[in-house]
């Protein structure tokens, strides 16, 4: 497990299943229907119950880059953020300023709502599309940026399912904040 200390802050890399962690929140890399589907979505869906379904349809939908918060219902965490990556067009379309808005309006959300952990899945680089690399780049930088702020959040982690999405993630960190602590 890779962390790194912001002051009083904590960033997490850890690999494994999203819908197990016992955080404030996990983020759901969401269609704009929130009405679940494939990968993260479809996996958090089915942990958190029909539940989640049933209060995700009073929202209407999410625009790309915004963030909505329901229940966790029957998952670890308390709440679920639904935020809707961009899907890759080969960099030109503004995916940069979109994926950056996912990050900043989730971590916004759990301000809001008084949050101290959060859990992010890599949002965009599934069937979205969105080279690994540059999103690890926009997903710690867009974190490391947020936190030492007046932010609620104390603990932020990203949550890779692959090895290899793990591995990309703990050398993107090490770029971007320094050294590890295990």
């Amino acid at each position: 497990m890779w962390i790194r200390s912001l002051g009083d802050r904590l960033i997490r890399l850890h690999q494994g299943d999203i819908t197990k962690l016992a955080v404030d929140a996990i983020v759901n890399a969401a269609n704009s229907s929130l009405l679940g589907g494939g990968g993260v979505d479809g996996a958090i869906h089915r942990a958190a119950g029909p539940e989640l379904l049933e209060e995700c349809r009073t929202l209407k939908g999410c625009p790309t880059g915004q963030a909505k918060i329901t229940k966790g219902y029957r998952l670890p965490a308390a709440h679920v953020i639904h935020t809707v990556g961009p899907i890759w067009q080969g960099g030109s379309a503004g995916e940069a300023e979109l994926l950056r808005s996912c990050y900043v309006n989730s971590l916004s959300l759990a301000d809001a709502h008084g949050l101290k952990s959060i859990a992010f899945p890599a949002i965009s680089t599934g069937v979205y599309g969105y080279p690994k690399e540059e999103a690890a780049t926009i997903a710690i930088s867009t974190v490391a940026e947020h936190l030492p702020g007046k932010s609620s959040v104390k603990e932020v982690v990203f949550v890779l399912y692959s090895e290899a999405d793990y591995r990309l993630y703990e050398r993107k960190a090490a770029q971007l904040l320094g050294r590890e602590r295990q």
